[in-house]
């Protein structure tokens, strides 16, 4: 399994050639993908963006774990205290990941602090 940010599905949904776009396709055909719940929640929330990101709102997604809410507090809070920036939206993408302990697809590098201080794979 591999999860995947939605700026890769934009990537994709783009049809632009860069890096994570073919892995995301790999995991698509292979059924192998998953969403985080909140990466569904951003797609599906950009203006005028429904018809063309809806379909990989069908994809099947990550579950949330008993005390997610609280470990994704505990991630972020550790980032900051750090001075790290850890947005609220890619805390919880960080923490399904991690909780699932599936890699994650993207081209934002601020969840390299994820990944270096919270557990969180990254597909490469």
């Amino acid at each position: 399994m591999i999860a995947a940010d939605s700026s890769v599905l934009i990537d994709a949904m783009k049809g632009l050639s860069v890096p994570g776009v073919g892995r995301l396709m790999e995991a698509i055909r292979d059924d192998q993908l998953r969403l985080p719940p909140p990466v569904v929640t951003e797609i599906l929330s950009f203006p005028g963006s429904v018809n063309a990101l809806q379909r990989f709102a069908q994809y099947k997604q990550l579950e949330l774990a008993v005390g997610f809410w609280e470990r994704a507090a505990v991630s972020r809070r550790q980032l900051l205290g750090r001075g790290l920036r850890a947005r609220l939206g890619d805390a919880l993408i960080a923490q399904c990941c991690i909780d699932a302990d599936v890699p994650l697809i993207t081209r934002d590098t601020d969840f390299r602090h994820f990944a270096t201080h919270c557990g969180l794979k990254l597909a490469v």
